[in-house]
């Protein structure tokens, strides 16, 4: 098919290269404008326009696709299908009808449940046991569109926000370029309305500890929250991040947010949890031991 290809971050490449991998003619890479970035502020061109430009494909980056101009563009293109992954730009009604086929959706989610900008890490912060990707007809309300295609997988305990990140990608890939095999025949089909959640976007705020808590909860956040936003805790002056934890019992009778071995441990709203890796401001991360010599937790301790 002859199609545009709209998404913006790592997540999104995937699915591109595995739509040129099944032949189909990408006209146009539409991605977020180049942005300062690191210590430098230097601009840098998204994921998806690395490999586009990479791949001698033809890049766009509006700043909104609102604009006549804009639009008249994209219509331009006269594509069969537009495939959408993490874009992060609203797609107005001209775009959305552009396409002879429309425009379809990799959505991390298995749909009605976390629509919106965060799906990965909404549901593993939520204990859902498992989640997939939901390949989506795109209307003009945030992800309500009728679905195509459902892949699901387990969140094991071992994962992370980044191992389920990646493994979503890759999911994401193999289930458009085999929707797209299929699209003459496949029926949309309506979300229900039943088991609508959204999964709000992630700020920095959010990857603070709240000691009081479940212990449980907390490893959860640790683990949804990495790599970003990160999970962390104040102590003496200094925000330390907690890169990996894990729920542990406890007979101690303490307040939530104290330390209450050598190991650093701490008691929770139920539970405990001890921390396995930590990072120290401008410092490396380090197993807890390593950390626990230069900046020690003593029992008793109350942490921020």
């Amino acid at each position: 098919m002859r199609l545009a290809y709209m998404g913006t971050p790592d997540f999104a490449v995937p699915a591109l290269r595995a739509l040129l991998a099944a032949g189909h003619d990408v006209a146009a890479v539409y991605t977020q404008p180049p942005r300062p970035a690191g210590r430098g502020q230097r601009e840098q061109r998204s994921p998806v326009h690395e490999f586009a430009a990479a791949h001698d494909i033809p890049v766009r980056t509006p700043a909104s696709l609102k604009q006549e101009e804009a639009q008249r563009s994209f219509a331009a293109l006269d594509l069969d299908v537009a495939v959408v992954a993490a874009y992060g730009l609203i797609l107005p009604k001209a775009v959305l009808a552009a396409p002879k086929r429309g425009c379809l959706n990799i959505h991390a989610s298995l749909l009605p449940r976390w629509r919106g900008a965060a799906p990965i890490q909404r549901a593993m912060l939520a204990g859902d046991a498992e989640t997939g990707i939901t390949i989506m007809q795109m209307d003009e309300g945030l992800d309500t569109g009728a679905m195509l295609a459902k892949e699901a997988t387990a969140i094991e305990a071992s994962d992370t926000g980044q191992t389920l990140h990646d493994r979503l990608a890759e999911i994401g890939a193999q289930a458009i370029v085999e929707t797209l095999a299929r699209l003459e025949t496949l029926k949309p089909m309506p979300q229900p309305a039943d088991g609508v959640t959204y999964a709000a976007k992630l700020t920095k705020d959010e990857g603070r500890l709240d000691w009081t808590k479940p212990a449980a909860a907390l490893a959860r956040q640790v683990r949804a929250f990495d790599p970003w936003p990160g999970a962390w805790f104040d102590c003496r002056g200094e925000r330390i991040k907690v890169l990996a934890a894990q729920e542990v019992g406890t007979d101690a009778a303490a307040e939530p947010g104290v330390v209450i071995d050598g190991q650093a441990t701490v008691a929770c709203g139920t539970g405990a949890l001890q921390l396995a890796r930590l990072q120290r401001p401008g410092k490396g991360p380090l197993p807890a031991g390593e950390f626990l010599r230069g900046f020690a937790l003593l029992p008793g301790t109350t942490l921020g």
